[in-house]
């Protein structure tokens, strides 16, 4: 070991490893590639003389002197950072629009995250139903949307694709009364083809919560009140997928949107590092 300044960019390429357990995703987000990034934490653990990471073909994950490294790069690049943007005479602005679909309880994750690579800008976030979101992206009211597609209305960068199904606190049975179900208001699209699916099946159905977020139907569901159709990753813990049982229609799988303009580098950065999140979730 010696006393040359440690590499930034081998600093920077840890901390995004150690932050997405996964070379693949740090890559995405740094705009490289994963044998690019493989070698920046081969010469970074080199240089240290410690290895800071485990690999194995399915996992990543910190060795103990990776876990006491993070905190002390995460500080050394936050320095950076203050070093550089000292002084700076404006800040930059990111009008987001995210359907609530697609992130639901995780979007405090989602926004620690974009703060921590582009403390830079200030993002002005709106959430909202897909539709909504991409009338308000076309009428220049936002500059990136994270959304469910819509039918064929636009290209853009997917990102993930969700699984959806019935889910319900417990085992569930369907006698003859209406399913009750618990939805987000029109015009949300998962209700629209939950309740199309349903009548399509003459399976009777009432509403039995009307919710504002995915975080409030999930609760609904949590506490027993209904079934609700949502992706799998955004159900509440010990929920199960009651459609099968029930013998409830299939519902599709969704494709998750990132539309964006073209924007600057400090946007550009933050707009990778969110279509990382959204692949890791």
């Amino acid at each position: 070991m010696t006393d040359r300044p440690l590499d930034l960019e081998l600093v920077r390429a840890f901390v995004h490893v150690a932050e997405l357990s996964s070379f693949t995703r740090a890559a995405e987000a740094l705009g490289s590639t994963q044998a690019g990034v493989s070698l920046r934490l081969r010469k970074l653990e080199d240089r240290l003389g410690r290895t800071l990471l485990e690999r194995t073909p399915r996992l990543v994950r910190l060795t103990p002197d990776g876990a006491q490294f993070l905190e002390r790069a995460r500080r050394l690049l936050a320095a950076d950072r203050d070093a550089r943007l000292w002084g700076a005479p404006s800040v930059q602005r990111l009008r987001l629009g995210i359907s609530d679909h697609t992130t639901g309880d995780t979007l405090p994750g989602l926004l620690s995250r974009l703060a921590a690579v582009s403390p830079e800008v200030v993002f002005d976030i709106r959430m909202g139903f897909s539709r909504v979101l991409l009338d308000a992206f076309d009428a220049g009211e936002l500059d990136a949307i994270v959304v469910r597609r819509e039918g064929d209305r636009r290209a853009g960068e997917m990102v993930r694709q969700d699984r959806y199904g019935w889910f319900a606190a417990g085992e569930a049975r369907r006698g003859s009364a209406p399913l009750p179900l618990a939805l987000l208001a029109a015009p949300c699209g998962v209700r629209a083809a939950a309740t199309g699916a349903l009548d399509a099946a003459g399976i009777a159905w009432r509403e039995a919560f009307t919710g504002g977020s995915v975080s409030s139907v999930a609760a609904a569901v949590a506490a027993g009140l209904a079934v609700a159709p949502m992706a799998a990753h955004l159900a509440p813990a010990g929920s199960v997928d009651v459609g099968p049982a029930l013998g409830l229609p299939a519902l599709p799988s969704a494709k998750v949107m990132l539309i964006a303009r073209a924007a600057d580098a400090p946007t550009r950065a933050a707009l990778c590092e969110l279509a990382a999140f959204l692949r890791a979730g």
